[in-house]
Formats: C-alpha cells, structure tokens, sequence
C-alpha cells in the first residue's frame, strides 16, 4: 500500500510535530482534535518554526507555502476516513486508547494502518480493540519531533509484517531512523529512561535539590541534560503515567513512582508545557 495522506489524531506537541515532519516531506496531512484552540496553537508552532527556518536560509517562502496547504485540520475523527494511515498522539490513557482505536476501526477504509504514539502502552491491548490487529503498529516518536531522530517500531502480537515494513518505510522517508522494538512496557528507550527519571525524584523527594541531581549527571555521566529537568520536558504527567503503569505491569516496588510526582502532578505543575514543574519556568518569561 502506497501511503499518500496521514492523518495524525492530537494536536498537542508529539502531534503538532508528526503532522509537521509529515507535511515537510511531501505528505497529505490532516490534523485533528476535539479543541479547535489545540488545533489553533499546533498551527502557530508549526508556522513559527517554518518561519525561523526561511528567516535561516533554509526553507524558502514558495516551500513554506506549499507545505502548509498539505496541512488540514478538523475536530472530527470521521475526518479520516480517506487516510492510508492514522497516527494517534492522544492522552497516555489506556482505556481512553481503545475507546479512540474502536472508533478509527470503524471510521478509516478497510486497508488503513493505524498506529500509536504511545510511549510505554501494549500494543496487543490497544489492536485488539479495533477489530483490525493486524493493521495496527507502535510508532513512537520523541520530542521534539522535528528534532529527535528515533522511532521505534513496535509490533503487537497480531500486526502483520506488511504492517510493520509499510511503517518502517515511512518512517525512512519522513528523515527518521526506525529502530524496531519488542512489545514490553516502555519498549527500549523509555523503559530505561523512566526508572533513571524516577530515581531522581525520588532523591530530589529526599533532600537532594534539583540543580545538584541534574549538575551531577551532567558532568559525571556526560549526560546532555540532567534527568529532572528531562522530566520536565517530557511532562511530568506522561513520566508519573508510565511509572505507574511499570508498576502495575512487573508488580515490582523499584517502579513505585516518587511522591512528589503525584503531587507536583495534582499541582498541575506538568513541566515545560505548563510553566512550572521540577523547576520554574516562569521566571524567565
């Protein structure tokens, strides 16, 4: 099957930023949401990146243009009933996942792929409930998206090879490196990357401040960034998801997230993206 119109579901930042490698490499994309305010604000980061890269030399206006009419929006997932595949960036919410994949069962042409961007989530549990398993695929970006490099390819149990080798082409061709990945909670990176975030929370819960946790990973293991400030990047919301979920998964206390995000979390203090999280970033506003 040729892929010749993606259709992304969430407009958030992973989605904003699928929708946008996606129409730079040439790609129909239609980009939709229940918040047309989401949708508004995907928009203007999109546009504003494009903007610093004619401003660098590196795009032209004609091309600026042309991406952007690739680009439609809309706040009704019936939207994409002539996508050759969706790709899901919704909420880190299992039950809410498999509401969203029955529902693009029904709605998407027979022949339609339909991945997910989840970050740490099963596959298998997410297929199943759209009635076409063997169409459905982990395809799991990093943020920021037009940035990062990886994406994992994760199969479930019942995903056809074709499924995996049409997403791992597209992959290739929207400037990323596919890197296949078993179906296991958090799959390769985060399922490392997780447990070194948890543990300095848990550190920071204990006493130690932030900017020494972060300074020392830095210097002491080359880290590029420290692994509080990373959770604040990644959402400490998505970091506390998917602690919990390795909870539940392994049965394992050594998952048991830090407190403090479940408070900071119940604080609404999410990281980056909020302003507030491990550190204040309204300071510098």
């Amino acid at each position: 099957m040729e892929i010749k119109k993606i259709g992304v579901l969430g407009a958030g930042t992973m989605g904003a930023g699928i929708a946008q490698v996606c129409a730079q490499s040439g790609y129909q994309v239609i980009l939709v949401d229940i918040e047309q305010a989401i949708i508004d604000k995907a928009l203007k980061t999109i546009n504003k990146a494009w903007g610093k890269a004619v401003e660098k030399g590196k795009l032209t206006e004609d091309a600026v243009q042309k991406m952007q009419s690739l680009i439609t929006t809309g706040t009704d997932p019936k939207d994409f009933a002539d996508c050759n595949i969706v790709i899901e960036a919704i909420v880190e919410n299992m039950e809410i996942k498999k509401k969203v994949f029955a529902q693009l069962g029904e709605i998407c042409r027979p022949e339609a792929i339909l991945a997910t961007n989840t970050s740490a989530l099963s596959i298998t549990e997410i297929a199943v409930a759209s009635k076409r398993a063997a169409q459905v695929v982990g395809m799991h970006f990093f943020n920021p998206v037009p940035v990062m490099k990886l994406v994992e390819i994760i199969p479930g149990v019942e995903t056809s090879q074709e499924t995996v080798d049409i997403v791992t082409d597209l992959s290739i061709k929207i400037g990323k490196e596919p890197v296949p990945a078993q179906e296991t909670p958090g799959f390769i990176v985060n399922r490392l990357l997780l447990p070194y975030i948890n543990e300095a929370a848990h550190l920071l819960q204990e006493g130690v401040p932030a900017e020494q946790i972060d300074k020392a990973m830095m210097l002491g293991a080359n880290m590029p960034m420290g692994p509080l400030a990373l959770a604040d990047l990644v959402g400490l919301d998505v970091c506390l998801n998917i602690c919990e979920y390795f909870w539940k998964e392994f049965g394992d206390s050594k998952y048991r997230p830090a407190l403090i995000l479940r408070n900071k979390v119940r604080a609404g203090h999410l990281g980056r993206k909020t302003g507030k999280g491990i550190y204040d970033y309204t300071k510098s506003l």
